[in-house]
């Protein structure tokens, strides 16, 4: 990895302009960094080039031009949260993490623990402010919507950052009101019990419910995520966050009929706070039991949202599945035997398969052709993760979420063309390009793992060629031009 020339730190939007327009005069690539938060290296690596950083782009939340609410590109999430919530009692559906950047999660289509009730980011958003670059060289900012360069909108409703320009605000007409309150829990098994038969019956029992109850609206507040944590840390569980439709917590009888369906597979029972951390935070003032067959906390949304998730760590690896259906046995026997493997030369116990929940709001056909996100009929979002701290373990941790990937999208779901991916058919909906994987580029049908088997990626091609014809904003797995 190469590093830049120059960190350009813009305060406003004529910055960005005028950073933007010297680096093209000059010859060099631009970059866009928003939080610096990218699984790949598309924010870092560009040597002889300028990172143009966004992080002290000013607030904006206020009514602005028109809109309701305007989020910087720069900001973070929690501070956004923090920001709407204070202000105007409203928020966004995005992600767990705090310190990731809006420029990127909301321009790839980011999801959190709200997406199931309110949908993804994108969908709420009705215009963008974003620099380009014309085909004389000239840089300038523009306002995008469903009126005024409509392209160029849906793309940015999508398909990833860094494709077309530097986004610098996000446009809402209306938002959601937060929760008042949320319910959290879960559950843990020791795998030292868990015999393979086991595993598969809790693994397929947590896909079959968002299969069929899951689909349901009441449901749509219940979000919860499987952490398949490696055998090599002792134990694996589930997590869950939940609140009725209607923002509170006074009915939780569906977190009940849901924690019900596992409690004759032996979890643990001590546990009451989350397994991993994975949602929101382990330990609060403000938590209070929940009476009921199951332990729960009640927590103040605002509380779990600002504090929860995240984390840096040095050396790192994912990947990603959208899936339309459950797990069948043999996928889940396959998972069972990599969570059980290990490889010479690197400590295992760290890496996990993250199996998130998915649809309810999100799966509105309608969102098919206004935004870049076609994944709309998927139940459940998976996501790989290796994380290790010495260099020397690369090779082993590198080598075992390969194979494990690999393995998994070989078997009788995946026609042999597409072997060793989730390739969207009738069972998988390809992979989420804000989990970027650059192992994917030695296929060559890369481009519809992440933007599906129709005329979307063709779509995208076409706006890059309009608004970015010298293609000055590219990385490893950006939008390519359309060959001549």
């Amino acid at each position: 990895m190469d590093a830049p020339d120059s960190i350009e730190l813009c305060e406003n939007t004529e910055d960005v302009v005028r950073v933007l327009q010297r680096t093209i005069e000059e010859g060099r690539r631009p970059i866009i960094r928003s939080g610096g938060h990218c699984y790949e290296d598309f924010a870092v690596n560009n040597p002889g080039g300028s990172i143009v950083d966004l992080s002290l782009l000013p607030s904006s939340h206020a009514p602005h031009a028109g809109a309701s609410y305007q989020i910087s590109a720069g900001r973070c999430l929690g501070d956004i949260y923090l920001d709407l919530f204070k202000r105007f009692n409203v928020t966004i559906p995005g992600g767990s993490c705090p310190t990731v950047g809006a420029g990127g999660h909301i321009s790839g289509g980011g999801y959190g623990l709200l997406s199931r009730l309110h949908g993804l980011t994108v969908d709420c958003l009705t215009g963008v402010d974003i620099v380009t670059v014309d085909e004389k060289g000239k840089a300038g900012l523009r306002r995008v919507d469903k009126t005024s360069s409509a392209d160029l909108f849906r793309a940015c409703r999508g398909a990833g950052g860094g494709n077309f320009g530097v986004i610098t605000g996000f446009l809402f007409d209306e938002l959601p009101p937060p929760p008042t309150e949320v319910a959290m829990g879960g559950l843990s098994f020791n795998w030292a019990e868990t015999t393979e038969t086991r595993f598969v019956d809790i693994v397929m029992r947590f896909g079959e419910y968002w299969q069929t109850r899951g689909r349901d609206e009441d449901t749509w507040g219940l979000f919860a995520i499987l952490d398949l944590v490696h055998s090599a840390a002792g134990r694996f569980g589930l997590s869950l966050q939940f609140c009725n439709t209607d923002g509170t917590c006074r009915d939780l009888s569906i977190v009940n009929e849901f924690l019900d369906r596992f409690q004759d597979c032996d979890p643990l029972p001590e546990h009451i706070s989350v397994p991993g951390g994975r949602i929101g935070p382990q330990n609060s003032a403000a938590q209070r039991p929940c009476p009921g067959a199951h332990p729960l906390n009640r927590l103040p949304w605002l509380d779990v949202t600002v504090e929860g998730g995240g984390g840096r760590r040095s050396r790192a690896k994912y990947k990603s599945t959208y899936m339309k259906e459950n797990f069948t046995a043999a996928e889940v026997k396959c998972i069972y035997k990599h969570l059980k493997r290990s490889v010479p030369g690197a400590k295992m116990g760290r890496p996990v398969l993250a199996v998130d929940s998915y649809g309810g709001a999100v799966n509105r056909p309608a969102l098919v052709g206004q935004t870049s996100i076609p994944q709309r009929t998927s139940i459940m979002k998976l996501q790989f993760q290796a994380y290790w701290t010495d260099a020397q373990e690369d090779e082993g941790h590198l080598e075992w979420m390969r194979d494990f990937y690999t393995d998994l999208y070989s078997g009788e779901n995946v026609p042999s063309r597409y072997a060793g991916t989730p390739y969207p058919e009738k069972h998988y909906d390809g992979c989420y390009i804000n989990y970027p994987d650059q192992d994917m580029l030695g296929y060559p049908f890369w481009p519809q793992l992440y933007y599906g088997d129709g005329d979307l990626y063709a779509f995208l091609q076409n706006v890059k060629q309009r608004y970015d014809p010298h293609n000055i904003f590219h990385h490893a797995m950006s939008i390519r031009p359309k060959q001549n």
